[in-house]
Parts: C-alpha cells; structure tokens; sequence
C-alpha cells in the first residue's frame, strides 16, 4: 500500500473518530438546546474555530502554504453550502412523516449515493472491489440502525430522508471537488455560511434557548467534531477520492457506539458485533482496492495510471 494511501485512511479514520464525538456529547445537549438550533451552532463552531486557527498561524507566519478557492471552484462551494443547508430541512421533514428508526436506517444512503454520484455525475473511477467493500459497510450501517421490522413501512417522509442522504452525497462529492485547495477556508466557509443558515431555520421553527453554557459547549463540539472532523476529511479526500473516504468515515457509527458505552453505560447488543464483522470486512476491502483505470489507460512503472496526474 502506498504512503499517500496510508495516510489518506489514517486522515479518514481519524475524522471519523472526530465526528464520533457529536452523537453522545449532542444527546446530553439536546437536553438544554432544541434540535435544529443546536445543527446550527455546531456548524457556527466548525466556522468560528476555523477562523482563530487561521487568525493564529497568519500571527504567528506558520500558515501552511495553500491554494486558496478561486472562482472556478465557485459553483462547488455554493453547491456545498446550499447542500449542506438543504439536507437538514429535509431530514426534518422526513422525521415528522416517519418513524425515527426507519430515518435512521434510510439515512445511511448516504454511503451509497456518495459512490453512486462519484462515479454516474463526477466520473470517479470505482472498482469492483471498492463496490463490494461499500456494499458491506452499508449492510453494517443497516444492520447498525435497524431496531424493528415493522417500523419499515415506506412513505413520503421516507422520500425525503433520502432526498437528505442524496444531498448529503452531493455534497461529499462537492467537497472532493474543491479538495485540492485551503482545507481551513473550506472547513471556514461551510460552518459560517450553512451554520448561519441552519441557525436561521431553527429561529423561524420558534426555536429558543436560555442555556449559556449549553451554547458555549455546543460551540466546542462543533469546532471539533465538525470543524477539524471536516478539515481532515478534506486532506483524506485529496488522497483517496470521495467514495473512498466514505467508506471508511462510516466507522464513526461504530466508535460512537464506544463513547456512548462509557458516557451512558450502555452495552452493545448483539447486532453490533454483527455489523462490526461486516464493517472490518468493508473496510479491508476498500484499503486493498485500486483505483480501477478508464479505457485506453495503462499504468506505468510506479503504479499510476500512465500520462495522468500523481494526484487521485
């Protein structure tokens, strides 16, 4: 395995572990902040640490060298704000039309549509090996969520929770797309602009609260389970592609499931054993592919495809 790829999933592992911290530290905020609301503060933290992170290395001359977003990429960084704007409204709306199980199960599409759009919209090369390593992370991921056969009726809120995956998988892609340049002003643009816009919408659902420490904590989380969560899912993706990266960001269920094990006292069933079997197998997969070539393409003699760029 090459250096580059090593550390791309090290970098994606390391995201994913990140993230993970949002889903027990956020259930014991929702106890003081209001759902929607408190999206938004954590992407406003994923923004507002960004912002002192690049203030500091400009004070003290150790920003790293970084290309920054031109307005080539803007079409992508609109598309990504808008996305990441969009996917909670429709979450919501699929959460008031069906079962919180069924959201949950239907919501790890996500996965599915990341590797879908890759490679139908943004013509990402994905091997035959990589396909299978997705199709066991996202049998884990169902099996993760799944709580009962009878809450998976399908209805229109279940279109919606899709619509929120489909979104969300734009956005992966989006995101890839724009990979190559500043990861800081990346990371800074989707927190202030899609947290500004999350914050909006929570505010006109009547949304309120009173919690000052509640807020500053929700803050925290978000600078770093989205905000450096985010920033290192970019670098991952500069060395293994979106659909790559997603698979292997989809541990964060699983070392979730850990924190809350040790916050909440809660020990694993069964199903979780099950679906961390299946996720090892997914992840193998995914870490011994290589990139499948397009037509007319050879590699040469250090393994990249001949005539192209060292980049992924």
């Amino acid at each position: 395995m090459e250096r580059n790829t090593r550390r791309g999933i090290a970098l994606a592992l390391l995201a994913a572990a990140l993230y993970a911290l949002n889903a027990p530290f956020s259930k014991l905020l929702l106890e003081r902040i209001p759902p929607t609301l408190m999206a938004g503060l954590l992407y406003l933290g994923a923004g507002m640490g960004m912002a002192v992170l690049v203030l500091v290395k400009k004070l003290r001359k150790t920003q790293a060298r970084e290309l920054p977003l031109t307005r080539a990429e803007l079409p992508y960084t609109v598309a990504m704000i808008v996305l990441d704007i969009a996917a909670p409204i429709f979450l919501l709306l699929g959460l008031s039309a069906t079962t919180a199980a069924n959201a949950s199960l239907l919501n790890n599409f996500e996965i599915v549509a990341t590797a879908i759009i890759a490679l139908a919209v943004f013509k990402e090369a994905i091997s035959p090996r990589l396909w299978l390593g997705i199709l066991f992370v996202t049998l884990s991921c169902l099996i993760l969520s799944f709580e009962d056969l009878s809450s998976l009726r399908f209805s229109h809120g279940s279109l919606f929770v899709l619509l929120a995956a489909a979104c969300w998988g734009f956005e992966n892609n989006c995101t890839r797309k724009i990979s190559s340049r500043d990861p800081m002003q990346i990371v800074l643009l989707k927190g202030l602009f899609s947290g500004a816009g999350s914050t909006l919408i929570g505010l006109c659902l009547g949304e309120r609260t009173d919690s000052l420490p509640g807020v500053v904590c929700a803050l925290l989380l978000g600078f770093v389970a989205y905000g450096l969560s985010i920033y290192f899912y970019v670098h991952a993706q500069r060395l293994l592609g979106a659909a790559r990266t997603s698979a292997y960001y989809a541990v964060a269920p699983f070392i979730a499931a850990l924190l809350s094990l040790a916050v909440f006292r809660e020990f694993p069933d069964l199903a979780y054993f099950i679906a961390l079997a299946l996720m090892i197998a997914g992840a193998w997969l995914s870490s011994r592919d290589e990139p499948a070539l397009p037509l007319g393409r050879t590699r040469g003699k250090t393994g990249r495809p001949a005539g192209g760029s060292s980049k992924p």
